[in-house]
């Protein structure tokens, strides 16, 4: 059985994030999985609001179609209004775990007809990304973690353990679909959640996953105020396109890290997508450390072009050139 009053404390939170941010009595989508985080998001959700699951179909396994109807039936069994199966073909740019998740988020922004949506990252989903952060040097915006609200999306059990979703399906009776990759050594997410993490507890003492958690909400409260004073800035030049450029001049008074954020929007609004701290930072040296070294090559929105930030005289400047 699961743990007693899973489900309530469970329902509490949900209730009490809905209630801050919903208007009114609009339908909700949620993202379900199979899944027990999902499924105890779903159940709790549709308690609190008329609210639609979507379902992936990632067919990267040969029951998926099984997989995905199973869900759909337990999606309406717990309240659902509506329960929709997505089926995606997912691709092989940046790795298996990344292919995935874009394709995911693809579908999902697709079918939800302009509705928000639920997302059940967990605690302990926040505490892997944060490892994941620091273990790849990302800067502090990946080391922030996952936001509860970046709307279209919402994900209101970040300051929920797995425990307690695996609790309230055993408290409703429902068995949640167990995905095989989260046990497969091969993605690192895994190896994080069941070599990492376990070791940092015992070294540490325990509670790492809530101090991780703890630490992406300091960073993403710093993040987003220098983020705001950044856009201040960006705003104020009027670079807000591609074809607009950036004053040297005015950029080497920013403070270090208020400049590269602003370098960071600009890189953004011209095009620039998947932007890594290091690409940034090189962007930067054209104003910090400029010896007229040539462009720096920045990953494009449009694959048929080449993006590059390069500096002309005074002034930043983005072009492209045809792959």
């Amino acid at each position: 059985m699961g743990r007693p009053g899973a489900v309530a404390e469970l329902r509490a939170v949900v209730a009490r994030f809905l209630r801050d941010h919903a208007a009114g009595d609009e339908r909700w989508c949620v993202a379900l999985s199979g899944g027990p985080d999902s499924l105890a998001l779903a159940a709790v959700a549709a308690t609190v609001l008329p609210t639609n699951a979507l379902i992936v179909d990632h067919r990267l396994q040969p029951d998926s179609s099984a997989i995905a109807s199973t869900a759909r039936d337990q999606a309406m069994a717990v309240g659902c209004v509506d329960a929709q199966i997505l089926c995606i073909d997912v691709g092989t740019v940046g790795g298996p775990e990344a292919a995935a998740r874009a394709a995911r988020y693809r579908a999902l922004e697709e079918a939800r007809a302009g509705a928000p949506v639920l997302l059940a990252h967990t605690l302990d989903d926040q505490a892997e990304t944060v490892l994941l952060g620091l273990g790849r040097g990302s800067g502090a915006r990946s080391i922030a973690g996952m936001q509860p609200l970046d709307p279209p999306w919402y994900r209101p059990l970040l300051g929920v353990r797995r425990e307690l979703t695996h609790g309230a399906c055993a408290e409703l009776g429902l068995t949640p679909w167990q995905d095989p990759h989260n046990i497969d050594r091969r993605f690192t997410r895994v190896r994080l959640r069941t070599e990492v993490l376990p070791l940092l507890e015992e070294v540490l003492g325990g509670g790492v996953a809530e101090a991780l958690a703890r630490t992406a909400t300091a960073l993403r409260e710093d993040t987003d105020t220098l983020d705001g004073m950044a856009a201040d800035v960006l705003a104020g030049q009027g670079a807000t396109s591609q074809v607009a450029g950036l004053s040297t001049a005015e950029l080497a008074r920013l403070q270090e890290a208020i400049r590269r954020r602003v370098i960071r929007g600009w890189l953004l609004a011209g095009g620039a997508v998947g932007l890594t701290d290091k690409q940034i930072r090189a962007v930067n040296g054209l104003v910090t450390a400029w010896r007229g070294q040539g462009g720096v090559a920045l990953p494009s929105a449009q694959p048929q072009m080449r993006l590059f930030a390069g500096r002309r005289k005074d002034m930043l400047i983005l072009y492209t050139e045809p792959v």
